[in-house]
């Protein structure tokens, strides 16, 4: 059973959430209830937790700047954010955080329902067991020595706006030549800058494939693509489905 957090200002939709969700039928245990991000933070850095279920808008620290304190801090937990707006710009800044899932409020029952088996398939798949519904990249790309100072600036630069990461703007990032950047980074990552792109862009694509809210043109634009036949084509030699497909097998 894994582990997770509500998080959200408002008690009686809170309250509400958390008594009628049937959350131990999906895989999950709910073990904290918490009125802020700033609680939140405190939280997780005391006790395990494997999922986050957090409203955006909350005082002291909102959803998106909790979600990009766990990412920052590489701290293994998966946030799911809730709005009361579907905001093109909120899901922007949460995926470029990690947030796994982005859901309109109310959140509709099939709507979590959905995100929360999507997650305790990747949970799964850590652990050792494969969802075979769930698409498997071409080959896993693993990167080594990311604690190095350049490579983490690199990766970081790239996380944080996949729509627009080209090995000319990370170099710049870093002030240094993009030949040396593309040498410096295969070297002490074992991967080719541009795969590592292009399997950002992908994961990044997965995960808003999983909200229903967003049409697959809106997803292409989101992860960089500026010609959604192009997508649909990548995404496809990436994950053997179409972004269509992936999401008829939902």
């Amino acid at each position: 059973m894994y582990k997770l957090a509500v998080v959200d200002d408002e008690t009686e939709t809170r309250n509400t959430l958390c008594s009628c969700f049937p959350w131990e039928q999906t895989g999950f245990q709910l073990t904290a209830q918490l009125n802020n991000g700033r609680e939140a933070l405190k939280h997780v850095l005391a006790h395990p937790i494997d999922v986050l279920l957090c409203d955006i808008k909350m005082p002291f620290m909102n959803g998106i700047e909790l979600a990009k304190e766990i990412f920052d801090r590489k701290l293994p937990i998966r946030v799911v954010l809730l709005s009361g707006l579907r905001d093109f710009e909120h899901a922007r800044q949460a995926i470029s955080c990690g947030v796994r899932h982005y859901l309109v409020k109310p959140a509709k029952f099939d709507d979590l329902h959905s995100a929360l088996l999507a997650l305790k398939s990747e949970l799964d798949l850590e652990a050792g067991t494969l969802d075979t519904n769930e698409p498997v990249a071409n080959a896993a790309l693993t990167l080594y020595n990311q604690d190095d100072p350049v490579i983490h600036k690199i990766i970081a630069f790239v996380e944080a706006d996949i729509r627009t990461a080209t090995l000319e703007a990370a170099a710049k990032h870093v002030h240094m030549n993009p030949t040396y950047v593309s040498s410096y980074f295969r070297k002490m990552t074992g991967a080719k800058f541009s795969d590592y792109v292009h399997s950002v862009k992908m994961n990044k694509a997965l995960v808003l494939l999983k909200d229903r809210h967003f049409k697959a043109f809106e997803v292409s634009e989101m992860v960089g693509y500026t010609n959604a036949k192009n997508f649909i084509r990548s995404f496809k030699q990436f994950y053997g489905k179409t972004p269509g497909q992936y999401r008829h097998g939902q």
